[in-house]
């Protein structure tokens, strides 16, 4: 048996202030690791990311750069490094130093333990507002509630898988891609590693609230069926209130109590009703978004560039921008 080969993907966009001190600390970390690969996906980065961590790569045999196109996103860009990692672990970090690299050791040494799956927990998370906290774990608990799929409380993106789970991964190519729900669905055996998340080094946070909110989104829809019995409820509810409107307004009219309705009465009906419509049909537009989506099934990204990796997967890239996977070969 060769030696072991870590694979370590580390998503970025527009990260310079912050590129060079990760992959130092990286590299610091994972010295005690017998053989280890630092895959840096720039997301279509608009400013000297790719210039930075291909200048590192072209002195470091340990690091590899994919260029996408374009910005395809943070989850797409985890996909592309998964693809292109060949190590028997595969450990996906943040480039932000919010999560440490120094970690990662520790979790390999729970995947020689048995464990397919390594998940960090944080126990606490510098810099972050008590909102934040306070909606990502009640997004959590009501994710696992309705859709069944186990993700652990208090955990994002930073985690390691044995050769058996990213394989596993590999094989999901839906485009709505919600990573944590992906690697919760599949099970196998797991371990959990807890930690103090820190601050973010340097630059502004990537994931805003508009994007978080886009995030859980895909995490529910994909997962959960829940918001179509939601919107069915609610639908059931309107019909029941106006039944029950319709029996209020005969008696009124049989015991001579009967007054000409108003506008506000109809207005009121008319709107909530009509609320409720617009409602149903925007929580089936998201599901018949995603079913469009996959229907079209374009590659979930393009290449533009490659840096540091082997003359077979240079190669690929030199002819075609497509995801170097089973799939196309």
């Amino acid at each position: 048996m060769g030696t072991e080969l870590h694979s370590i993907v580390v998503p970025m966009y527009n990260e310079e202030s912050v590129a060079e001190e990760f992959i130092r600390r990286a590299t610091a970390a994972f010295a005690t690791l017998p053989d280890y690969e630092i895959i840096v996906v720039d997301d279509g980065s608009r400013d000297r990311t790719f210039e930075i961590v291909s200048a590192i790569a072209a002195s470091d045999r340990h690091v590899k750069v994919v260029r996408f196109a374009r910005n395809f996103g943070h989850q797409t860009a985890t996909t592309a490094g998964i693809d292109l990692a060949a190590g028997d672990t595969v450990s996906v970090i943040d480039a932000d130093l919010q999560d440490p690299p120094e970690l990662i050791p520790q979790m390999v040494q729970l995947w020689q333990d048995g464990a397919d799956i390594v998940f960090a927990v944080r126990e606490s998370r510098a810099g972050e507002s008590a909102f934040k906290k306070a909606t990502a774990s009640a997004y959590y608990r009501a994710l696992r509630r309705s859709a069944r799929v186990d993700i652990p409380v208090d955990t994002a993106d930073f985690r390691l898988m044995s050769r058996k789970a990213t394989e596993g991964l590999k094989a999901m190519r839906e485009r709505s891609r919600y990573m944590r729900g992906l690697v919760g669905w599949m099970g196998l055996n797991r371990a959990e590693i807890k930690y103090n998340r820190d601050a973010r080094f340097a630059g502004e946070t990537k994931y805003p609230l508009r994007k978080m909110i886009r995030l859980a989104a895909d995490g529910i829809v994909s997962f959960s069926t829940i918001p179509l019995h939601i919107a069915t409820f609610m639908g059931v509810c309107a019909a029941g209130l106006a039944f029950i409107y319709a029996l209020y307004a005969v008696m009124m009219k049989i015991t001579g109590n009967y007054v000409v309705p108003g506008w506000a009465s109809i207005m009121v009906s008319v709107l909530f009703v009509g609320g409720v419509q617009l409602i149903t049909l925007g929580v089936v537009g998201e599901y018949i978004g995603r079913i469009y989506d996959e229907v079209r099934a374009r590659p979930l990204y393009l290449v533009s560039d490659v840096r540091g990796f082997e003359a077979p997967t240079a190669e690929h890239f030199a002819g075609s921008p497509l995801p170097k996977t089973d799939r196309t070969l």
